[in-house]
């Protein structure tokens, strides 16, 4: 990727995203020692203009950005950085730099809690006492949700239609991680569909 560093001084902006919420969480700058290093080491180091070095992101907190994707504008001059973060991004404590009423895509994150619940279950976990029951009775429940929505929808509040709905889709979330599917694999499907 060939990045047009001289265009904009030796800095570039470099704006980064959770890969999996899609969640922006800050901007930063990098210089091309900054771009090399998080290219060798898989962690995002920016250059600090207050500071005047490199700074790798969570060398202090050990909230790390870790590399998953990284993306280059069509003028070159500005990076996309697609991440997993460890802990807050913000150094107020706020997953994002940027502050939003409420997570947009709080769906990913919650599949990334499911994810982590199938991968560390704990006893109190109703993820892992549903696991436990196995494939047949998750996707019972994707099925008992999905009467309550439609009875909900039909006959019920709005309220109670926006609850039938999060628990079918959480149900469903559910049944795709036992199926070893994530909402990605429906992304894609649902885009070629499109097509």
């Amino acid at each position: 990727m060939n990045i047009d560093f001289e265009k904009t001084d030796g800095l570039v902006p470099v704006i980064i995203q959770d890969i999996q919420t899609l969640e922006v969480l800050m901007l930063g700058y990098m210089n091309q020692e900054a771009w090399t290093k998080t290219q060798q080491e898989g962690k995002v180091t920016f250059y600090s203009r207050s500071k005047s070095r490199l700074w790798t992101k969570g060398e202090e907190s050990g909230n790390f950005l870790y590399v998953k994707e990284t993306h280059i504008d069509c003028d070159k001059d500005t990076i996309l950085i697609k991440v997993t973060p460890v802990g807050p991004t913000c150094h107020t404590g706020s997953r994002s730099c940027f502050k939003t009423n409420f997570n947009q895509n709080f769906i990913f994150e919650l599949e990334k809690i499911i994810h982590d619940r199938y991968d560390n279950p704990t006893e109190e976990s109703y993820v892992n006492k549903l696991r436990k029951k196995g494939l047949n009775k998750i996707a019972q429940k994707v099925g008992e949700e999905g009467v309550e929505t439609v009875i909900a929808a039909l006959n019920e509040t709005d309220v109670d239609f926006v609850n039938e709905s999060s628990d079918l889709i959480f149900h469903l979330l559910v049944l795709l991680r036992e199926k070893g599917k994530t909402l990605s694999d429906i992304g894609v499907n649902l885009e070629s569909r499109h097509r």
